[in-house]
């Protein structure tokens, strides 16, 4: 995979940027929650997306962008900072995310909120970042409260506050992500940092991630259940 995003991704008319730093294979699908594409030009840029027409799809996302389409403003960034039907614009890719992002598009407050977060095509700025994940994780957006979540337990871009790691974390989790799962799944099982310990809830949270592949998950789940067992099965004396 090359460069930090790799372009528009269309499916059942919802677009995607594949983020290339967010997981440890290189790529990760991350869905903004946009309706279809309410005018023609728009659809049209989508359709022609879709079929390789990239060169097509440009302008018309640009036309489509400089209308105040918030969705052709961020598949139009992204075109350009991927150099896909142009050569690479990074200023004017930043140009049109920032755009979308201050239109309140979740997904473009994210993947802005990323750029800061590790330093591509900007200088470096948590503070930042964190102000732009904050934005997109109110509107529910799960990555970014995922994002969110890590710079609390780290004091990345904000004060260490592990309270507020976990109600960003637990969002996360109820949203489906798997990483969140687990940790949340974690956070239960210890208590503390305002959480009651709970081991019947972070076996819950376990079993949810294990469901979607993950192995410490799987493991996790079974010790617990194994523990909750041999509690249920000690009598008082």
């Amino acid at each position: 995979m090359k460069g930090w995003v790799q372009g528009v991704v269309v499916r059942a008319a919802l677009t995607a940027a594949v983020l290339a730093s967010m997981v440890a294979n290189g790529a990760a699908h991350a869905q903004d929650r946009v309706a279809k594409p309410n005018d023609p030009e728009t659809q049209t840029a989508v359709a022609d997306y879709n079929a390789g027409n990239l060169g097509a799809a440009l302008a018309e996302f640009r036309k489509a962008a400089e209308r105040g389409s918030r969705l052709a403003e961020f598949n139009y960034a992204m075109m350009l900072l991927n150099g896909e039907g142009t050569a690479v614009n990074v200023d004017e890719g930043k140009k049109w995310l920032r755009k979308a992002a201050d239109a309140n598009m979740s997904h473009a407050q994210y993947v802005y909120g990323k750029m800061y977060d590790d330093g591509e095509f900007v200088g470096r700025d948590p503070v930042e970042a964190h102000r732009w994940f904050l934005k997109a994780a109110e509107q529910g957006h799960v990555q970014a409260e995922l994002a969110l979540a890590n710079q609390f337990l780290d004091g990345r871009g904000t004060e260490r506050d592990n309270k507020q790691a976990f109600v960003w974390y637990k969002k996360a989790a109820q949203g489906g992500d798997m990483t969140a799962q687990y940790v949340t799944g974690s956070f239960y099982e210890r208590g503390g940092d305002g959480v009651d310990k709970n081991l019947n809830v972070a076996r819950a949270y376990y079993a949810a991630a294990a469901a979607q592949g993950d192995p410490a998950a799987r493991l996790k789940y079974q010790q617990l259940s194994a523990q909750l067992r041999d509690q249920k099965e000690v009598k008082p004396q």
